[in-house]
C-alpha cells in the first residue's frame, strides 16, 4: 500500500536515510531510488541493504534537478506500481522507527475521513543529527487552508517529507513546476486534499535535516526562492475563494509581501491590484501601491 520515493542527488547523510528504513517496526514498503544522475554512486552503500529492504533503483543519465527538481520528482514518482499511497522522502532525513507502522494503525481512520493526504509530527535537526527543535504536532484533522494561515503566523513548519499523498490523486493533479521546487509541497497538500482535510499522526516523527546543503538552509538560492514566491502567489491568488474570509486576511497580506519583495515582476503587483478593485477594497490597493513605491 506504501511507496517511499527518494529523489537520490548527495549521499552524505544517505546511509542514516536508508538506515531509518531498515530500522522500521513494520516493513510493508517498497523503497524506490531514483538516481539524478549524482556523481556520488550510491552501488556499495545499497549492496548493504538489499537483504533488508525492498529496494527498486533507477539511475538517469540525464540531471533533472538543476533546472526542474520537480521533474526529478514526478519521474521518480512514475517508478512506482500498484501502492496507494507515497511518501517523497528526502535523501538528507529520516523516519522514526514507527512510522509506517503508525500509518498502517491510521489508515482506516484516513478513509473514513476522506482525506487524501497525511502528515506525520516533526522535527528539525542540523549536519550532525542533533535536534534544532521541539517537535512540530498537528490538529489531527485540519483544513489544508487553515495550515497555511498557521505556517505563515509561524504556529507550524512544512516539508515535503513529512507527507503522505493519495497517489492517484497526486499523478492526477501533477507537481506545480516552481523554481527549485520551492512551495511545490504546499501546492501539493492544497490540491491532493482539494484544499480541504489533512489527517496527522502525531506518535512518529520525520527528522528534517537543516544544512547548508539543503535549499531550505542555504542562502545560495535568493533569486530562485523570489521567482518561486511569484509563481505560488499566482496559484494562491486563482485559488483565494477556497479559503475563508478570516483566511484570507492572513493569506492576502502575504501574498503582498512576495510581491513587494518582485518588483520586477509587474504582472504580479497588477494582480494583487486588480483582486482589490474587484473586492472594491480601493484603500488597501492605494495602501499596497504606496508600499511598493516606498520601497
Amino acid at each position: 500500500m506504501l511507496a517511499i520515493v527518494i529523489p537520490y542527488y548527495k549521499i552524505n547523510y544517505f546511509q542514516t536515510t536508508l538506515q531509518s528504513l531498515a530500522d522500521q517496526s513494520d516493513m510493508r514498503f517498497v523503497v524506490y531510488i531514483g538516481d539524478d544522475a549524482s556523481p556520488d554512486d550510491p552501488a556499495t552503500l545499497l549492496s548493504k541493504f538489499e537483504d533488508k529492504l525492498t529496494l527498486r533503483y533507477q539511475r538517469f543519465d540525464q540531471n533533472f534537478g538543476a533546472n526542474s527538481l520537480t521533474k526529478q520528482w514526478e519521474r521518480c514518482l512514475e517508478m512506482t506500481q500498484s501502492e496507494k499511497w507515497v511518501m517523497i522522502l528526502g535523501d538528507d532525513d529520516f523516519l522514526d522507527e514507527n512510522v509506517v507502522s503508525a500509518f498502517y494503525n491510521s489508515i482506516e481512520i484516513v478513509s473514513a475521513s476522506n482525506c487524501n493526504v497525511i502528515r506525520f509530527a516533526t522535527q528539525k535537526i542540523d549536519t550532525k543529527t542533533n535536534t534544532k527543535s521541539a517537535v512540530y504536532n498537528h490538529p489531527e484533522i485540519e483544513k489544508s487552508t487553515t495550515f497555511l494561515t498557521r505556517l505563515y503566523t509561524k504556529r507550524t513548519r512544512s516539508s515535503l517529507s513529512e507527507y503522505v499523498f493519495n497517489k492517484n490523486i497526486l499523478l492526477q493533479k501533477g507537481i506545480r513546476n516552481f523554481p527549485i521546487a520551492w512551495h511545490a509541497d504546499l501546492a501539493m497538500v492544497l490540491e491532493v486534499s482539494d484544499f480541504k482535510e489533512v489527517y496527522a499522526i502525531n506518535t512518529a516523527v520525520v527528522s528534517i535535516r537543516i544544512s547548508h546543503d539543503s535549499i531550505s538552509g542555504s542562502k545560495a538560492y535568493i533569486k530562485q526562492k523570489a521567482k518561486a514566491d511569484f509563481s505560488f502567489g499566482k496559484f494562491l491568488i486563482r485559488n483565494l475563494n477556497r479559503f475563508s474570509k478570516e483566511e484570507q486576511k492572513i493569506v492576502v497580506p502575504r501574498i503582498e509581501k512576495m510581491a513587494i519583495n518582485n518588483r520586477k515582476q509587474f504582472k504580479f503587483a497588477t494582480k494583487i491590484m486588480v483582486l482589490y478593485f474587484c473586492r472594491f477594497e480601493f484603500s488597501k490597493a492605494f495602501l499596497f501601491m504606496y508600499k511598493i513605491l516606498k520601497k
